[in-house]
């Protein structure tokens, strides 16, 4: 039985999906999901659920993200990244010299419009699937944060950018934005994750890496479902609340318990579940684990 997470250094070349079958396959093609596309071009931080940890999978989509991205000046491509053809390209001159100005306009809320080399459905299909045929569809633009756009080295035409940034932020609609303000054009030349939330790049592991661990060492690296949860309020339980709780049953909230979503465990320590606790003083379950998996807090807490 594998249930936890796997923070994977996705390569690059490889879609998130695909890596997220390599993954199956080494933990011996159990359930599994990730929790935020990377694009093939990019690499970096990947966190792959196996088992019951898939009904968490969601607790990191909204989690903010960071990106190191490197931006090449001089020319814009109508994926707005390397694989693009070009698009439009213009002479850099005085563009470094104009660059924090404009790294400081684009920091902050920005309405953001989608590139079409993208996984947004429009009448059912993504739109990447539109752009392959040579069409362009209209695209409503979104509300993203930039919290920051951190200029962090130049090599010739190249800019290295540190950006963290709200979910839904394209890095290669800001890299298009960047040279439309600086009248040169701009594309992504490489793109690496380093974080989402509290998870690190420096934590994750390397596909290949991955795979030359015996099995005991890959379940071993694998971290427990409560890391996509991080963020939120930890609450401990009682074995007759977490009992009802498992079963589906909603419950008295303890003295002084936070409000709105909030992470559930036994009194021994072991993760439960998702909750919600609201104004009225009841704790709702929202996504417990299997039971199976919880008999031995449950019981553990009982001796205690």
């Amino acid at each position: 039985m594998v249930d936890g997470v796997v923070l994977l250094d996705k390569p690059s070349g490889m879609s998130s999906n695909a890596a997220l079958q390599v993954v199956r396959r080494l933990f011996w093609r159990v359930k599994a999901g990730h929790t935020g596309t990377l694009d093939p071009l990019a690499t970096g931080l990947l966190p792959v659920c196996l088992g019951d940890a898939t009904k968490f999978a969601g607790g990191l989509l909204g989690a903010d993200k960071t990106y190191d991205a490197i931006i090449r000046l001089g020319m814009a491509t109508t994926t707005g990244d390397a694989d693009g053809e070009p698009l439009l390209s213009a002479s850099p001159e005085g563009c470094l010299e104009r660059l924090p100005q404009t790294l400081a306009w684009l920091t902050g809320e920005i309405d953001q419009l989608p590139p079409m080399f993208s996984a947004i459905k429009h009448h059912g299909r993504p739109l990447y699937q539109y752009a392959r045929a040579g069409q362009t569809v209209e695209r409503r633009a979104r509300r993203v944060t930039i919290y920051a756009l951190e200029l962090v080295s130049v090599s010739g035409l190249d800019v290295l950018l540190r950006v963290r940034c709200s979910k839904g932020t394209y890095i290669r609609s800001l890299a298009h934005e960047i040279g439309e303000r600086l009248g040169c054009g701009a594309h992504v030349r490489g793109l690496r994750r380093v974080g989402i939330g509290r998870l690190k790049i420096e934590e994750a592991v390397e596909l290949n890496a991955l795979a030359a661990l015996t099995e005991l060492e890959r379940v071993n690296r694998l971290r427990p479902a409560d890391v996509l949860l991080a963020d939120l309020p930890a609450v401990t339980v009682d074995p007759a609340r977490a009992e009802a709780l498992l079963q589906g049953r909603t419950v008295e909230m303890a003295e002084g318990q936070a409000l709105g979503r909030v992470r559930l465990y036994a009194q021994n320590g072991e993760f439960l579940g998702l909750g919600a606790g609201a104004e009225s003083g009841l704790l709702s379950p929202k996504r417990m684990r299997a039971r199976r998996l919880t008999r031995t807090a449950l019981a553990s807490a009982d001796l205690a």
